[in-house]
């Protein structure tokens, strides 16, 4: 029998408080604690626990090399060992089940540790934030903020206003109006489906590939957006409800040829509650006619930073660079746009057909004519988009 352990596990000791029962009984009620280990692979979807002897043998094998018993000091007949095979944490090279086939697939992925962890455990599944909110809520008698202490200031500064260097104000430019009339749009026009020129022109603008180059024998891309290394590793999945001249349901689009990839073709009303599903059941952003999930193809990403410690953070400014100019692009066209990370990755993972480790989700967005009424609060300081 030859051994190995997955190739990311981290140990988190969590802390639960209970009543102590002992002391209840005695007229002396206090809260105790009590404490456990809990392993966080990466190819396992949830937390396993474990005892101080499935540590110990856990510890004894390999990540990257298969050993024998022997070589580990171990007895076929450990129970422990026996416990992480079947908690997914330890294989045999015979192996074939899922947890097996999960961990070869994330080694030929590349991850740093940390991250490969932190974007398991991280994603949410089967979420309502309004919900959530409103419980919150109730839980502070309709005043979630006031158990806070007081914010941080709203802009940093080194010292007094005395020793500063006034800079000249720019005047206005295109940009600059343009810039003032991005606002997070909350109150999208249903009655209307989103023209495709429209439509096509905010996909233009934002994901399409303006050239496929060599660079010392790797084909990169050229964007309007930057990323590490021209990789852009991004891909956008959608979730179309409501534009001319396309079957509303699931679709890619290819970057190379600007068309859309039909995956799967939904009616009405299954769309509208799979989008409040997707998006945490924020409805009012579930109501764009065009949803982009932001995916990123990490595979693209980590094949040239192998194991890179700056490398999921590359993934992640890369959809933030896409989105600002999915927001201006839609905003030059008179649309609304919007973006959260509040989002049921795992529900978005299953709807597309998406591996997370692969291809995981970090975002979404969406755009739109806006609706010809307020019924929304919209961020809008300068009413740029609403005159009141």
């Amino acid at each position: 029998m030859r051994l190995r352990r997955c190739q990311f596990v981290m140990l988190e000791l969590r802390e639960r408080l209970g009543v102590d029962l002992q002391l209840l009984l005695a007229d002396q009620p206090r809260l105790a604690f009590q404490t456990q280990w809990v392993a966080l692979a990466a190819h396992l979807e949830h937390p396993v626990t474990l005892d101080a002897q499935e540590i110990t043998v856990i510890g004894r094998l390999s990540a990257s090399e298969w050993i024998t018993l022997e070589e580990a000091g171990l007895q076929r007949d450990d129970a422990a060992l026996a416990q992480l095979r079947e908690k997914g944490l330890v294989f045999e090279a015979t192996d074939s089940n899922a947890a097996h086939d999960a961990d070869t697939r994330l080694r030929g992925c590349h991850w740093h540790g940390l991250a490969a962890v932190a974007h398991r455990h991280l994603r949410w599944s089967g979420v309502d934030s309004i919900a959530e909110q409103q419980r919150f809520a109730e839980l502070f008698d309709g005043e979630p903020m006031a158990h806070l202490h007081d914010p941080p200031p709203p802009v940093f500064a080194l010292g007094s206003a005395q020793p500063r260097v006034a800079l000249p104000r720019a005047a206005s430019s295109p940009l600059l109006d343009l810039l003032a009339r991005r606002v997070t749009c909350r109150n999208f026009d249903q009655s209307r489906p989103l023209p495709q020129a429209a439509f096509a022109f905010v996909l233009d603008a934002t994901f399409r590939a303006l050239a496929q180059v060599e660079v010392t024998g790797v084909s990169v891309l050229k964007k309007g957006t930057p990323s590490a290394g021209g990789l852009h590793p991004t891909e956008a999945y959608l979730l179309i409800q409501n534009v001319e001249g396309v079957a509303p349901g699931l679709h890619h689009y290819h970057a190379l040829d600007h068309a859309l990839e039909p995956l799967q073709t939904l009616d009405a009303a299954d769309v509208r509650r799979l989008a409040s599903r997707l998006l945490a059941v924020q409805d009012y952003l579930a109501d764009a006619p065009a949803i982009v999930v932001y995916v990123s193809r990490f595979e693209r990403n980590f094949w040239k930073y192998r194991q890179h410690a700056k490398a999921y953070r590359a993934a992640i400014l890369d959809v933030g660079h896409l989105s600002q100019t999915l927001y201006l692009a839609a905003t030059e066209r008179g649309l609304g746009a919007f973006f959260t990370a509040a989002v049921n990755e795992v529900d978005i993972e299953q709807a597309f057909g998406l591996d997370p480790m692969q291809q995981g989700v970090i975002g979404v967005g969406g755009f739109g004519r806006r609706g010809p009424t307020r019924h929304e609060i919209e961020f809008d300081p300068l009413h740029a988009v609403w005159p009141d």
